[in-house]
């Protein structure tokens, strides 16, 4: 089990419906470390209403993709800010080889550079189910399941009790769209990180608490 409290600098890697979004806010209350998620990045960004923020904007409402270079920088500056000191937990970027290279250099001369790559590994078919069921408190990202993981209320957050959220995309034929990209963009992103050593696989078919565990282990011989 890694150290409670130790900053960690990592990524989720996985297919949707894996559990990233449920193990990321327990990483940041553990080690005191602040999540970076590319699309709350992205808003976060335009309501600043920064020069970055304002060609982001741009690029979304002309129906472009926002470069590379862009999310980067708004992941530089992330890293400045008090909360990202100890470390970070990265998900929804990088999705390609070609990121990854962009994000390596980039977190590499920011004097940053990632300690470990956590990869959620999990049959498709399962997905389907966890991905139908799936809630979410998009004011912190809490993540609950109307089988697996119940609010205690129906449809209402434990915390704060504000309502609960499902996703657009949130059904088994957008799914299959995603794991198709997810297959074909993302997963060998497993093997370039593997080949430098920050690769830990772990198996998302387990409960929510086991599979922390298993996360928590990934980091149990890493350096700051």
């Amino acid at each position: 089990m890694a150290e409670s409290g130790r900053g960690i600098r990592t990524i989720l890697l996985g297919p949707p419906g894996a559990g990233k979004g449920t193990t990321a806010p327990k990483l940041v209350s553990e080690h005191e470390i602040c999540h970076l998620s590319t699309g709350d990045m992205l808003r976060e960004e335009i309501a600043s209403g920064s020069k970055l923020g304002q060609e982001v904007k741009t690029v979304i409402s002309e129906g472009r993709l926002v470069s590379d270079e862009i999310v980067c920088e708004m992941i530089k500056n992330n890293l400045s800010k008090p909360a990202c000191q100890r470390g970070f937990v990265l998900d929804g970027f990088p999705r390609t080889v070609g990121q990854a290279d962009k994000l390596n250099f980039m977190l590499k001369e920011n004097g940053t550079p990632l300690d470990s790559v956590v990869e959620f590994k999990i049959d498709d078919a399962v997905l389907v189910e966890r991905i139908c069921g799936r809630l979410v408190h998009k004011p912190s990202g809490r993540s609950y399941h109307t089988k697996f993981a119940p609010p205690k209320i129906p449809m209402k957050d434990d915390v704060t009790g504000e309502p609960l959220m499902r996703r657009s995309d949130d059904n088994e034929e957008s799914l299959k769209v995603r794991l198709s990209a997810y297959h074909a963009q993302t997963s060998p992103l497993a093997a370039y990180y593997g080949e430098r050593n920050v690769h830990c696989p772990v198996n998302a078919d387990m409960p929510a608490k086991d599979v922390f565990s298993a996360v928590q282990a990934c980091f149990a011989n890493k350096k700051n």
